[in-house]
């Protein structure tokens, strides 16, 4: 009997399973989309034969040509504008900021051209735009390359914006914004890049939606919500929590803009507490506005205060004192404390 079922199990099980990094997820789910359409193109700076800073275009020029995979000056809004005039002649342009803090010369582009063109026509012009940043701080970098600046995005009307935090949402959510017709900013936690993750290459669709929140952990006592860089260490925290009695339910947004609230408040609901993690400052981030949405839809639910756990209202300090700036298990473990005491 326990042979047939064991037998049974390994029929079922993923035959396909591939155990990669987060930087190669993304590469592979490139490749995917590339070798879907031909009309994907890829352009930034230095991502042809070198394959990126981050060596996320790897091989990609060699295999698929430099008509595909383009090499661009160094020129962020003549990298985001270019896209835009070749979304409008029906391609799929993929652009790379090499690091959060370089997206700023784009900025015109993508708040005034980018994200109105789709929305003031009504859908009738398609922008399906991606613009990959990889954000957040932790490899020790000089100034402008650990920046978190996905609230002004979010901010933004008519554009999407999704944050990966694991190997097998980085390969399939890159397809699923490649796919988009909307104009979709694809931020990577650059320090994860190198961790690991297995998932399944053979099958025909990814598990969940683009803009759906993933529920990664279930909890009784405290909701805990993030995304990107912060979520391998909200689930650190959270088995830390576990050995001192306290159940926490943990949560990974995946987009910011539009915001799966509903599964959030259907977790406050049952947990009657919040903490809310991000890298980026406290001081109107995307904490403020989860909290905003939590309390005008679960006031009676809540038995303490949204507490957020994020950086100082600070530029980002040098490298030397990045982990005093981010987020870390103890940091995320007080703000449990914090919503535990009420």
């Amino acid at each position: 009997m326990s042979t047939t079922m064991s037998t049974a199990a390994a029929t079922n099980a993923p035959q396909h399973l591939e155990k990669v990094t987060l930087g190669r997820s993304i590469t592979n789910g490139l490749r995917k989309a590339m070798e879907r359409d031909p009309k994907v193109v890829l352009i930034g700076e230095d991502i042809g034969k070198l394959g990126g800073v981050f060596r996320i275009t790897e091989h990609l020029q060699k295999d698929f040509g430099e008509d595909r995979v383009i090499d661009s000056p160094l020129a962020e809004s003549g990298i985001v504008g270019t896209a835009v005039g070749m979304a409008l002649r029906g391609y799929r342009p993929v652009c790379e900021i090499q690091f959060d803090g370089f997206v700023y010369p784009a900025f015109d582009q993508i708040v005034c051209q980018v994200a109105k063109m789709h929305a003031r026509s009504l859908g009738a012009v398609k922008l399906p735009i991606v613009i990959r940043i990889p954000f957040g701080g932790g490899i020790g970098s000089p100034e402008h390359h650990s920046e978190s600046p996905e609230a002004y995005f979010a901010h933004t009307a008519g554009l999407r914006v999704v944050s990966c935090s694991n190997p097998e949402d980085a390969y399939w959510m890159i397809q699923q914004a490649i796919e988009c017709d909307d104009p979709v900013i694809f931020f990577e936690p650059k320090r994860r890049y190198h961790d690991r993750g297995e998932y399944d290459t053979s099958a025909a669709s990814a598990p969940r939606s683009l803009f759906e929140a993933n529920v990664l952990r279930e909890g009784t006592d405290v909701t805990l919500v993030g995304y990107g860089p912060v979520v391998k260490t909200m689930l650190e925290s959270a088995a830390a929590a576990e050995s001192e009695g306290t159940s926490i339910e943990v949560i990974d947004l995946r987009s910011l803009s539009p915001l799966p609230i509903d599964t959030v408040t259907a977790s406050v609901r049952k947990t009657g507490r919040l903490v809310v993690v991000h890298e980026a400052s406290n001081f109107l981030g995307m904490g403020a506005e989860i909290a905003a949405e939590v309390t005008e839809q679960c006031f009676y639910h809540l038995e303490a205060p949204v507490v957020r756990v994020g950086g100082a209202n600070i530029p980002y300090p040098p490298s030397r004192m990045e982990e005093d700036f981010l987020p870390d298990l103890d940091r995320i473990l007080d703000g449990v404390d914090r919503a535990l005491a009420f």
